[in-house]
């Protein structure tokens, strides 16, 4: 079955980003959701689909919709795939409207990590989804809490491997941050140079302060209907052409490396065939850039260059404001605001509308 262009996103709702404090995450869903139907020109009664991005906050549960008011929906549900979670209910949604259980569907993500007595740093610290029990204190031990050691493991791997350089991670960031400087909605606007990327401080090693991305409270909000429904809306649509899946999983084997090794290459050639597109096609890229590493690899797992030559290939600032693949032009994750997969999302809505502005 292919969906190519048989559903569009037609709505979109961005509430303010940042060091947002005194409100809750179901109070910047239900902005966010309200914008997007505003957005769209529809009403609340139309909606029949909930799709809501579970994350650390126990609000982004099922119970949300009785939150929301959201009564009688065909299709409800609350899921988490990491960073792919927006993708993944971009394509349940699609394959729901295709199959005709649902007419219109909103997908949510919010949250309010940060508060006034409580540092960035600490948000989302801890040990996740790790028992700090038997074999997984030794993660523990050797001081891996959060996300951030994993990551820094696998760039530095990358670089033992390849030879990448702070510098040419420096340069993703200092992309992005141009970018941020043209958007209205984005939390970090002030100039960023190379002396600064490198004198900043490590969080962990290789990784820099702007190597990370930024903590935010908000929430964001997109409508999806059948592409038939979307020519009567407000918005031009926004249509669905590819989509694909890849999770390789870390059973441990020293024969596998995910974080070098990507399920970008296995999702990135399936939502191409199904587009019916060629990296060539491709003029803007929206990407997960939870760290500037993120960004890199999943340029080379895409197949935009060779495995090992990320770094060559961004340090010409080709990501960059008037470079030859604009990529995070909102400023993504590192300089916009974080919020998981709905931040590459809502900005490549923003840019496939033409609504961009300057950028």
């Amino acid at each position: 079955m292919s969906v190519k262009g048989k559903c569009a996103i037609v709505g979109l709702g961005v509430t303010a980003m940042g060091k947002v404090y005194g409100r809750s995450a179901s109070d910047f869903a239900a902005e966010a959701i309200k914008l997007a139907l505003d957005d769209a020109g529809l009403q609340k009664e139309e909606v029949d689909g909930l799709l809501i991005n579970a994350n650390l906050s126990p609000e982004m549960g099922p119970l949300l919709q009785m939150t929301l008011g959201f009564e009688d929906l065909a299709l409800m549900n609350a899921m988490n795939a990491y960073g792919s979670t927006a993708g993944t209910m971009i394509q349940y949604a699609a394959m729901a409207i295709e199959q005709d259980l649902a007419n219109v569907v909103v997908l949510v993500y919010a949250d309010a990590p940060l508060t006034q007595s409580r540092g960035s740093g600490s948000s989302y610290s801890g040990t996740g989804v790790f028992p700090m029990t038997g074999m997984n204190g030794l993660r523990f031990a050797y001081g891996y809490y959060g996300a951030n050691p994993g990551y820094a493991l696998a760039a530095r791997r990358h670089m033992y491997l390849f030879g990448t350089t702070n510098e040419q991670l420096g340069t993703i960031a200092i992309s992005q941050r141009k970018w941020a400087q043209m958007n209205p909605w984005a939390q970090m606007r002030k100039p960023l140079t190379m002396e600064d990327y490198l004198n900043s401080r490590y969080i962990v090693e290789p990784f820099h302060l702007f190597d990370c991305c930024l903590v935010s409270n908000g929430g964001i909000a997109v409508i999806l209907t059948s592409a038939e429904r979307a020519k009567s809306l407000k918005q031009p649509p926004v249509y669905v052409l590819g989509m694909g899946q890849g999770a390789p999983g870390d059973n441990q084997r020293t024969d596998r490396e995910p974080g070098i090794y990507t399920g970008a290459k296995q999702s990135g050639a399936t939502a191409l065939k199904m587009a019916g597109v060629e990296l060539k096609d491709i003029d803007i890229c929206e990407l997960y850039d939870c760290y500037t590493y993120t960004v890199l690899v999943t340029l080379e797992d895409y197949g935009f260059c060779q495995k090992g030559e990320g770094g060559a290939f961004v340090s010409d600032g080709k990501l960059a404001p008037g470079g030859s693949l604009p990529t995070n032009t909102g400023g993504g994750q590192l300089s916009s605001y974080y919020m998981w997969g709905f931040t590459p999302l809502s900005e490549a809505v923003v840019q496939a509308r033409g609504q961009a502005g300057e950028r």
